[in-house]
């Protein structure tokens, strides 16, 4: 899956578990429900451990131990569920300054709206992925609302 960092694609170091493969060693994102049940064994195994969450996990819990993890990955199940930019925000908004990864169903109309909310890395599926996608950054130029990356709306200007 291509990865987007500073709107460029980039090789991904770290590899998505679950239950089956969390032996794996290397760098690895594990999802919250996950995480929280093999707590102890994660944290004393070499490489980093990411975490994976989505909107139906308690948000307090992962704003009491984000700054632990070097990377959150934020689920898009699909089209239709934003709660994904809710979280991003509230992580930026709460001082994560880790690597906030957008992973999931994610399309070019959502990759400028993403990097606004504070998303640093953005994983793209092989099959949606074309370099053409890039090009959505820049085409919107006034916003009418601020948001985490600092651009003044456009009645502030």
């Amino acid at each position: 899956m291509p990865l987007l960092i500073n709107r460029e694609v980039v090789s991904d170091n770290w590899t998505l578990v679950d239950e089956e493969t969390l032996q794996q060693s290397g760098d690895i994102i594990v999802p919250l429900a996950l995480y929280l049940e093999n707590q102890a064994e994660l944290n004393s195994r070499e490489g980093q451990t990411g975490l994976l969450v989505n909107g139906d996990d308690d948000l307090n819990t992962v704003l009491e131990m984000a700054e632990q993890f070097p990377l959150i990955a934020v689920d898009f199940p699909a089209f239709r569920d934003g709660r994904g930019f809710s979280i991003a925000r509230l992580l930026v908004r709460a001082g994560y300054q880790g690597e906030l990864r957008a992973t999931g169903d994610i399309g070019r109309d959502r990759l400028a709206y993403m990097e606004r909310c504070g998303f640093t890395a953005i994983q793209i599926a092989d099959e949606v992925y074309r370099p053409e996608m890039l090009s959505a950054f820049t085409e919107v130029s006034n916003y009418y609302q601020s948001a985490a990356d600092q651009v003044r709306a456009v009645y502030h200007q």
